[in-house]
């Protein structure tokens, strides 16, 4: 998974992040993706400190030669789907505008929330009929916070 991770990034940052958050047991949602045999693709759902009840989505991730062949989005739709099978009320993601809200995530819905992240890539998906939408969006320790 790391290496899937960094190779998407380009960098070790966000591949940190997940060791982190699988060391400190905020992995609620982790999915993989292979092809061939090997891990391909990899999506990562943290509980959020706050909202109750929420995740955060955070990092998805396909190797670069792979990017664009919907394996990504194929991963953000089963854990969305797992999310709400498992009664979570929403999903936050800081992410590219363009891309997120085909998902159903908007940047309207998360105005509500005070964030360090707040702004227009930051975005929620409710996902339940009682989900919040305002108060403190808080991700978990791992996210510096």
């Amino acid at each position: 998974m790391r290496a899937v991770v960094a190779a998407a990034f380009r960098q070790d940052d966000e591949a940190d992040l997940v060791e982190a958050l699988h060391t400190a047991g905020d992995a609620a949602i982790a999915l993989v993706a292979e092809l061939d045999r090997s891990i391909v693709g990899h999506a990562l759902f943290s509980p959020m400190r706050s909202p109750e009840r929420c995740l955060g989505l955070a990092p998805v991730s396909v190797m670069p030669a792979l990017q664009g062949r919907g394996i990504g989005a194929a991963l953000i739709r089963a854990g969305l789907e797992r999310a709400r099978n498992e009664d979570w009320r929403g999903v936050f993601v800081l992410g590219h505008a363009d891309y997120y809200p085909r998902f159903g995530f908007s940047p309207e819905a998360a105005r509500g929330f005070v964030s360090p992240f707040a702004g227009p890539h930051f975005m929620f998906l409710p996902l339940t009929d009682d989900a919040p939408h305002e108060g403190r969006a808080r991700y978990g320790a791992a996210f510096g916070g």
